[in-house]
């Protein structure tokens, strides 16, 4: 036989085999009631299929049409989370860090938020600088070496040395105010926005002087939110004109051009309102990159207001939409396995990034048995939480719906088309920069669902479990 030919036979096998390696569909499943946790559960292969039957249950890809870019998923480094992982042990330190900051051993996050001065999630209330410092002479980060600045440290080297890193105040010190006081809302005065704008820059400073990179800040968690713990009071036009008259130009001045400004921080409901009063003024505008949002409006008890995320996209389509924080509230360490804590972040992201939101930012990355700690006793659930009585770690099934988006989608990764052909279905769908394609599938349902995978003419069949999640790659 010419040598020749049986070289290029096996050639062609050869071909022929990667092809159809290329067209098999690698499906990742966490489901409930069910021994699988991100588990590798079944790999089909594509067939042809132009028109499938109304009876055929489907979801639908375009991986022609593409939207916005994909900036990753994180939590936040509160003194509340640093302070559970410091009384770990080194070895449930190192499972902590792998378990969020390793692709390979974990769910690969890239993002983390802290908090400037003292939050709710902190044991203890402080500022950086000494009462009624008008110039900031005494400004220190001394009291977050203890905990979070070691946790953010080694966060990012698990990460592989590189982290998205955004820093959110929660009020400014009580002097400043116009309540004499950190909590229970109360406004910035006046007279002191000078020494705040440049309070962001002195904090950009001292976290890059142990460095620590800052990609950027939120003015102010929570603007329209009096609480009981740590809070400020903006209007949107107060906001507004902050962040182009002192913030901004401060920023500027300070050699922090480079910095992600994000405005509002705060709930889907009157984010449009926010919005069209930030960006339509075009020197505010120019200052800000995008707009933070949490969920916690559909936890009060009303429907998420998905929608509103989409209108902004759609008449800002410049500017980023950015989730920055949103939890569980009512902290009861027997609902643990509460399927509706992973199900909330399912909804939550699949339809977020179907309307434009470019990347997640959870709550606390992890707490301890009671929810905290927090100073204004407003505990919550996390993820993964700490029994620090007995060295243990809890995983919520919240950990695992969160990594069927972070552990699969690359940074960089363009969101795709993809619809379902039956509303028990949510879908969302990514193309990531090594080519491959990610599709998020999860199934609201307590019944099995048969459907169909259909792109471009082939479908691939595949088998949703009850109440479950899938991360289906070709």
């Amino acid at each position: 036989m010419n040598k020749n030919y049986l070289l290029s036979m096996l050639l062609l096998g050869f071909m022929q085999l990667s092809l159809a390696q290329s067209s098999a569909v690698t499906v990742y499943t966490t489901a409930m009631n069910a021994p699988l946790k991100l588990t590798k559960y079944e790999t089909v292969d594509f067939r042809e299929l132009k028109q499938p039957l109304e009876s055929q249950v489907c979801v639908f890809v375009d991986p022609s049409k593409k939207f916005q870019t994909y900036m990753g998923v994180g939590a936040a480094i509160t003194d509340a989370s640093a302070e559970t992982f410091a009384k770990l042990s080194k070895q449930k330190q190192q499972e902590v860090l792998e378990a969020f900051f390793s692709k390979e051993k974990g769910i690969g996050y890239s993002i983390v938020r802290t908090n400037i001065n003292s939050c709710d999630f902190s044991s203890d209330m402080y500022t950086y600088i000494d009462s009624a410092d008008k110039l900031l002479k005494t400004f220190s980060i001394e009291h977050d070496r203890k905990f979070k600045i070691p946790m953010i440290k080694q966060a990012m080297n698990a990460a592989g040395g590189k982290l998205t890193l955004f820093a959110s105040p929660w009020s400014p010190p009580s002097w400043m105010k116009t309540n004499n006081d950190m909590l229970h809302g109360g406004k910035l005065k006046p007279e002191y926005y000078q020494a705040w704008a440049s309070y962001f820059t002195k904090f950009i400073q001292a976290y890059e002087k142990e460095n620590m990179l800052v990609w950027g800040i939120s003015v102010q968690n929570e603007p329209m939110a009096t609480q009981r713990w740590e809070s400020c009071i903006y209007t949107a036009e107060e906001e507004r004109d902050f962040i182009k008259n002192f913030l901004g130009p401060t920023m500027h001045k300070a050699g922090y051009a480079n910095k992600k400004i994000i405005a509002w921080d705060h709930n889907r409901d009157l984010i449009y309102q926010r919005a069209k009063t930030y960006f339509d003024d075009p020197v505010a505008a120019k200052y800000i990159w995008g707009i933070g949002f949490h969920w916690y409006e559909d936890w009060s008890g009303g429907l998420p207001m998905y929608d509103n995320i989409r209108k902004v996209q759609e008449a800002f389509p410049d500017k980023s939409i950015f989730f920055t924080e949103g939890c569980a509230e009512s902290f009861d360490p027997k609902k643990y396995d509460n399927w509706n804590l992973g199900e909330e972040y399912g909804r939550s992201m699949i339809n977020d990034f179907n309307n434009g939101m470019v990347g997640f930012t959870d709550w606390n990355i992890i707490l301890d048995e009671t929810g905290g700690p927090n100073h204004a006793k407003n505990f919550c659930f996390a993820p993964v939480h700490a029994n620090l009585q007995k060295d243990e770690l809890i995983y919520t099934n919240a950990y695992y719906y969160i990594g069927h988006f972070s552990k699969f989608i690359q940074n960089g990764a363009k969101r795709i088309s993809s619809s379902a052909s039956r509303s028990q279905f949510l879908t969302t769908a990514f193309k990531n920069t090594n080519g491959k394609t990610v599709v998020i599938v999860m199934n609201q349902n307590n019944t099995t669902t048969p459907y169909l995978l259909w792109v471009d003419g082939k479908a691939a069949s595949i088998t949703a479990l009850p109440h479950s999640i899938s991360t289906l790659i070709f």
